[in-house]
């Protein structure tokens, strides 16, 4: 039976926070673990998280130990780095044994041909960010944050996590019409590339649901949107796709 999750653009600030409460709820919501086969984390889960640093692995302990419960019981584990969790394979698939991917990939869910991403590569027209992206990943950056501690990276990367929630939420999406139609735009591009059945992405923080067909074939394009707007995640399985809507408390 194929029960696949994905969520994105959770942006938990501190494990007491409401949305790492409810990430909590819903990973331990899964007691009867053959209810989930895969679980994608599509991308910027954390507002802030730098390689192995213990700031972040103590910070987040009960998170994580779902995590593992979820992957000793047999259910997939994928983790999408996005512009707030970077140099994941340090910790996530080093120690934990995570898949980590820093680029969009292709995977086969059923019948479903399936291409993910964090989406923060969909607009060639923004410039500054793509060169910011490129720069963060730099072997210069790389070194600086393997070695500065954990606390001092907390403090630097929060002020810069928050210019950049801004960005995404507001100077982004001012126009949501905009923001979709650059969506649409990519999953149009990449399709004629690798043909897929469903692309799901977030880092745009715009919830879109569209069938598309480009005269070459069909395909369905999902935005994840953002939990600071509505919480929610997309499942898949055998028939079909859909939304659920995600509240603190209903997992009690």
């Amino acid at each position: 039976m194929l029960a696949a999750y994905f969520v994105s653009d959770i942006h938990i600030t501190s494990a007491d926070s409401e949305r790492g409460r409810l990430f909590l709820a819903f990973l331990q919501s899964f007691r009867d673990t053959s209810q989930i086969t895969h679980l994608y984390l599509l991308g910027d889960i954390f507002d802030l998280w730098v390689a192995d640093h213990r700031y972040f692995v103590d910070g987040y302990a009960d998170i994580i130990a779902e995590i593992r419960r979820l992957q000793d019981a047999g259910v997939e584990v994928s983790y999408f780095e996005g512009n707030h969790d970077l140099y994941l394979r340090d910790f996530w698939e080093q120690e934990l044994g995570v898949t980590v991917h820093a680029g969009p990939t292709a995977v086969r869910l059923g019948d479903t041909r399936v291409r993910l991403e964090h989406g923060d590569e969909m607009d060639p027209d923004d410039k500054g960010y793509l060169f910011l992206r490129w720069f963060l990943r730099t072997w210069p950056i790389s070194f600086l944050v393997r070695h500065l501690p954990g606390a001092l990276i907390a403090r630097i990367g929060e002020k810069a996590s928050a210019k950049s929630r801004d960005y995404t939420s507001n100077t982004k999406v001012i126009a949501p019409e905009n923001s979709v139609a650059k969506i649409h735009q990519h999953a149009r591009k990449v399709f004629l590339e690798e043909p897929f059945d469903l692309i799901v992405s977030g880092h745009v923080h715009v919830r879109d649901d569209t069938r598309i067909d480009t005269g070459d074939g069909e395909f369905r394009t999902v935005n994840l949107g953002s939990w600071m707007d509505a919480p929610c995640c997309l499942r898949l399985d055998q028939d079909d796709a859909c939304f659920i809507e995600l509240a603190e408390g209903q997992f009690t």
